[in-house]
């Protein structure tokens, strides 16, 4: 089993930053990509941005050029650096561990975490 920990949501005003994180911990051989859905209130989720263990990175348009998705060195740690925050931003973001590879699960499955609310407002 692997439990994904999101950390670092909160309220901040337009145009201010954020600093999420993301914790994988359980038993686990390799994680094929890590990355980060949000879901605002009466809309599907949606991909923000995802980075593979080879560094790879994928943004959705909204958010590129003020979002940054980066990997910690033990490669179970995901972080999103969100910048020039706007309203539309509001969301839950939820953590998304990718083709997770165990010793129960050879074909690798996802794994998601709780979320965390960031709120943007005046």
């Amino acid at each position: 089993q692997v439990q994904l920990v999101e950390s670092g949501g909160g309220s901040v005003q337009p145009g201010g930053s954020l600093r999420l994180s993301c914790v994988a911990s359980g038993r686990f051989f390799s994680i094929y990509a890590m990355g980060w859905y949000r879901q605002a209130p009466g809309k599907q989720r949606e991909l923000v941005a995802k980075i593979t263990s080879g560094g790879r990175t994928n943004y959705a348009d909204p958010i590129k050029s003020r979002f940054t998705v980066s990997r910690g060195d033990s490669q179970n740690t995901v972080y999103l650096q969100m910048n020039s925050l706007k309203p539309e931003d509001t969301a839950v973001y939820y953590c998304n561990a990718e083709k997770v590879i165990s010793a129960e699960n050879s074909y690798g499955i996802d794994y998601w975490g709780k979320g965390t609310l960031v709120t943007v407002s005046s």
